[in-house]
């Protein structure tokens, strides 16, 4: 790790613009295993981009335990594969559930945009 370029917690968060406690929550949750020197947290390369990769995942709207699971497969069984074909399937599922919001947006809006249309028919009748 000598030659490796690495990172301190806040150059980390500095460069992706979150907290440190956001960094030390990721920390205990599993996701990012940095090195220590004492009580100084030295992250390699392999948490520099994990971190990329779960707040590019929670961007996207995909649970801390989701993302774990993605990433954790890509060194376990079944490796890269299946990570591939599984991260697949979780973003079918979280387009699915993104398009169904959508369609329940645009009915609120329509459905707002015509309560505004009868409110407006009725204080125009109202001040005449």
């Amino acid at each position: 790790m000598d030659d490796e370029r690495t990172w301190s917690i806040a150059e980390l968060a500095d460069e992706y613009g979150v907290t440190l406690r956001t960094i030390r929550f990721y920390e205990e949750q599993g996701l990012l295993t940095p090195a220590r020197d004492g009580t100084r947290r030295i992250f390699a390369d392999g948490d520099r981009v994990r971190l990329g990769l779960v707040l590019r995942g929670k961007r996207l709207g995909f649970p801390l335990d989701e993302i774990k699971k993605i990433i954790g497969m890509y060194d376990a069984e079944p490796g890269e594969v299946g990570q591939l074909r599984y991260l697949l399937d979780q973003i079918e599922h979280r387009r699915a559930e993104l398009e169904q919001r959508r369609r329940d947006i645009d009915a609120t809006l329509s459905d707002l945009a015509e309560l505004e249309r009868r409110c407006r028919a009725d204080l125009n009748r109202l001040t005449g």
